[in-house]
C-alpha cells in the first residue's frame, strides 16, 4: 500500500472529525449554555489531551497533528466557557428548575403524631 493512502485518509479523517465538533462549539459560543456538559468530564478531556500530546507530537508531522492540536483548542476552549459561564452547575435540576405556577413541593414531615 502505498503511504499516500494512508496520509489521504488521516486528512479526510481529520476535516470529518473536527466539523463534527463545529456544532456543539458553535452552539456553546451562542448560546453560553454549558450546563449539559459535565465540569469532571471536560476536565479529565484536557488531562487526557495533555498525556497525549506527549506521544502525538512525538511522531511526524502529519493529519494528527493537525486533529490533536483541534482536540487541544477545542477541549480546552469548552472547559473555559464552562468556568466562565457557568456551566456544569452543582445544583440538582429540581432545585434549579423554574417552578410551574401553582405547584407546590411536598416535603416530608419530620414532626411526629
Amino acid at each position: 500500500m502505498s503511504s499516500s493512502i494512508p496520509i489521504a485518509a488521516g486528512a479526510v479523517a481529520t476535516v470529518v472529525f473536527a466539523a463534527s465538533a463545529l456544532p456543539m462549539l458553535g452552539k456553546a459560543a451562542r448560546t453560553k449554555d454549558l450546563g449539559s456538559y459535565s465540569r469532571t468530564s471536560l476536565v479529565m478531556a484536557n488531562v487526557g489531551n495533555a498525556f497525549y500530546s506527549l506521544y502525538v507530537f512525538h511522531l511526524p508531522p502529519g493529519p494528527i497533528w493537525v486533529l490533536h492540536s483541534f482536540y487541544l483548542a477545542s477541549s480546552a476552549l469548552m472547559l473555559l466557557w464552562s468556568l466562565r459561564y457557568g456551566g456544569g452547575a452543582t445544583t440538582s435540576t429540581r432545585e434549579s428548575a423554574p417552578r410551574q405556577q401553582g405547584s407546590q413541593t411536598c416535603t416530608p414531615s419530620t414532626s411526629r403524631p
